[in-house]
């Protein structure tokens, strides 16, 4: 009850000043994850509890799964259709090679780590946080395209790290157990009952929200309900399947859309709102849990955390858009802003929450933290000052410059 008050509180105050705020470096995440470490500091009685670690899950849980379910309905598969699109690059390239070169990160920073945990390491810190690149994707001053890049690969990433996980997690759940078939049931389990259930949900859910549309039989307000309802069925259906939640509303987004095209309206109008509750408080309870684990942050997971957001990220990047005409700034740019957040947070939970209890899983933990945390602060208040120098950079280019053009 005095974590609920305190984030009420704290809600109800950045409220008052939450335009003001959108003109400084202080960003939402960054004020939130401070408050969640300064109330640790504050109220004794709030450090050692082991009851924030499944609070903070649970919360964290659901706000992924309506984050996944959000970003795949207002995704608009066309733009994935070309082979040089620049979403489909960051995607495909960039991505895997983010979780190839983060893995050998791992393996050089912590040699204690087999090769399946430090792949986990790799996957978990893939995905980039469109919450906390919002600056970035919304401002006017950086090229369409850019944004839209950004954004999209923002939005996928997340969902298309899961699998990747799920799979390492697999092997080192394999490998500990000393069982064979274990890869093969878990990867049943998890993400074909995962994706069987995102596709029945999604697909039923969408054609029935169509038709009373068409027939005019559901109230407009209610049909944002009736979206968001969705990716709630597939936690509960995935709960009772052994599948992933995670895995399941990602696929619902996508196939809800052949029957009702407008869930993505409806459910980017949810996640304005509730949404950003579920995901604050996260960014809240991970502050206060990082406050308490702050001692244990060593000088190789504060090396692996800058790693992990500089070369594990931008070598990738550079890769993946070589060939596109985009200038050095624009790479340096799209390279630098990949920020890890809500996405890793969860992935770094629902890992811990397979109560594996191999050798390397505190060395995991930490440098997720201690990833997640600098990346709160270093993007956040690095946010305004790069759109001001990218800006300024790319007055210079010519109309035609590849930035300037379509996605």
């Amino acid at each position: 009850m005095t974590l609920i008050a305190i984030y009420c509180t704290l809600i109800f105050l950045y409220s008052l000043v939450s335009k003001r705020l959108e003109r400084t470096v202080i960003t939402a995440p960054i004020l939130f994850t401070a408050a969640g470490g300064v109330a640790l500091l504050l109220i004794p009685e709030l450090r050692g509890r082991d009851y924030n670690f499944k609070l903070l899950l649970q919360v964290a849980e659901i706000g992924l799964v309506l984050l996944l379910f959000t970003d795949a309905s207002k995704t608009d598969l066309a733009i994935l259709k070309s082979i040089r699109a620049l979403p489909l690059r960051l995607l495909s390239t960039g991505m895997l090679l983010t979780i190839v070169l983060g893995t050998l990160a791992a393996m050089g920073v912590f040699p204690n780590l087999t090769l399946w945990e430090a792949g986990i390491l790799g996957a978990i810190l893939a995905p980039t946080d469109a919450g906390l690149g919002q600056i970035i994707v919304s401002s006017p001053r950086v090229p369409m395209r850019i944004r839209q890049a950004l954004n999209v690969e923002a939005g996928l990433n997340d969902g298309l790290s899961v699998p990747f996980m799920l799979f390492f997690i697999a092997l080192a759940e394999s490998g500990a157990a000393g069982q064979k078939g274990v890869l093969g049931r878990f990867i049943m389990e998890q993400l074909g009952y995962g994706a069987l259930i995102g596709i029945g949900i999604g697909l039923a859910g969408g054609l029935l929200l169509g038709l009373a549309h068409r027939k005019q039989s559901i109230a407009e307000a209610l049909q944002k309900l009736g979206v968001i309802a969705l990716p709630l069925l597939c936690i509960l259906a995935s709960e009772a399947a052994g599948a992933s939640m995670f895995i399941a509303a990602f696929i619902a987004g996508l196939a809800v859309q052949v029957g009702f095209k407008e869930a993505g309206r409806h459910s980017v109008e949810f996640a304005e709102d509730w949404g950003q509750m579920f995901n604050l408080a996260v960014f809240f309870l991970f502050g206060l849990l990082a406050a308490r684990a702050w001692t244990q942050f060593t000088p190789a997971a504060l090396l692996y955390a800058a790693l992990s957001l500089t070369a594990v990220r931008m070598l990738p990047v550079r890769l993946a858009l070589a060939g596109t005409g985009l200038s050095r700034t624009t790479v340096l740019f799209m390279g630098w802003f990949g920020p890890r957040g809500l996405a890793s947070i969860v992935l770094g939970l629902v890992y811990l929450e397979q109560e594996l209890h191999n050798p390397g899983e505190a060395t995991i933990r930490i440098a997720v933290m201690a990833t997640v945390l600098l990346s709160i602060f270093a993007h956040g208040l690095s946010a305004m000052p790069g759109i001001n120098l990218y800006a300024a950079k790319i007055a210079a280019l010519p109309p035609a410059a590849p930035e300037h053009q379509g996605i």
